[in-house]
């Protein structure tokens, strides 16, 4: 695989953005795949996924987007601590959760699911929030049944499900993510990123691309990342079922990325 010089991959993604459409090559209609604008342009560059061709490819990360989307942005996988407690399998879906949309159809009656993406601004309808706490230096995902939405139905019967198997308390422990391994995860995965934004448009039940614009964002910032966590810009989006965790995941509002660095430059 050919190595490219930051300025020569720069030119190759501009002489893309004046081409036009491209073909996305993965399949969209019906089905969600927010990576396919990245994937699609990683394979107009000739690399795999996630393997930019630059000699210090490991301080670059390559997102794409949408144009107009609500979509987020995936800034990294990380789980709760403590990790010895396995807080999600153990902890919120057995003793959280709810019965699975699914369940006694495409999985056994008993499947349970946890799904929240949480913010440091409100309060989930089912009474999860993060909390940005600087003074210990930790995330921390809490839950306060008085925050629930007593006014629907299906809530109130959770309420009192989780009420019979472990208390309406918070809980115990307190699953956090602390600010220095946070910092280092994140920071060292999205240090420098190649931010590009596309136009879609559908044909012949496919979706096509059109690369608008290149954003190279420079020096991962973490003060800046509490500051749009406090703002309600960073989510914590769990994913969980009873047969399997697809991962605890810290997400952006895509428009926010820019937000996270100390230099933005924009290439169209």
């Amino acid at each position: 695989m050919k190595l490219y010089t930051k300025e020569e991959l720069i030119k190759t993604i501009q002489e893309i953005i004046k081409v036009g459409w491209y073909k996305s090559v993965k399949k969209t209609i019906n089905k969600r795949n927010d990576g396919a604008v990245g994937n699609t342009l990683e394979s107009l560059l000739g690399i795999k996924e996630n393997n930019l061709p630059l000699p210090n490819a490991r301080e670059w990360e390559l997102k794409g987007q949408r144009k107009h989307t609500t979509s987020l942005v995936t800034l990294k996988h990380i789980e709760p601590s403590p990790t010895g407690a396995k807080i999600v399998s153990s902890i919120l879906l057995p003793l959280c959760g709810w019965k699975h949309k699914e369940a006694g159809k495409k999985y056994p009656k008993t499947e349970k699911s946890f799904r929240s993406t949480t913010s440091a601004t409100a309060y989930t309808n089912r009474g999860f929030r993060v909390v940005v706490d600087r003074n210990n230096k930790k995330f921390i995902f809490v839950f306060d049944a008085y925050k629930a939405d007593t006014s629907n139905p299906e809530i109130c019967a959770w309420l009192d499900t989780v009420k019979e198997r472990v208390g309406l308390g918070p809980i115990n422990p307190d699953p956090y993510w602390a600010f220095d391994d946070l910092n280092y995860a994140i920071g060292s995965k999205i240090m420098n990123c190649f931010y590009v934004v596309a136009d879609t448009k559908i044909e012949d039940k496919h979706e096509y691309f059109k690369y608008d614009k290149l954003l190279i964002l420079s020096g991962f910032s973490f003060a800046k990342f509490l500051d749009c966590a406090e703002k309600g810009y960073v989510l914590v989006d769990f994913d969980a079922r009873t047969g399997h965790n697809h991962g605890t995941k810290f997400r952006l509002k895509q428009d926010k990325l820019p937000s996270l660095y100390e230099t933005v430059t924009v290439i169209e």
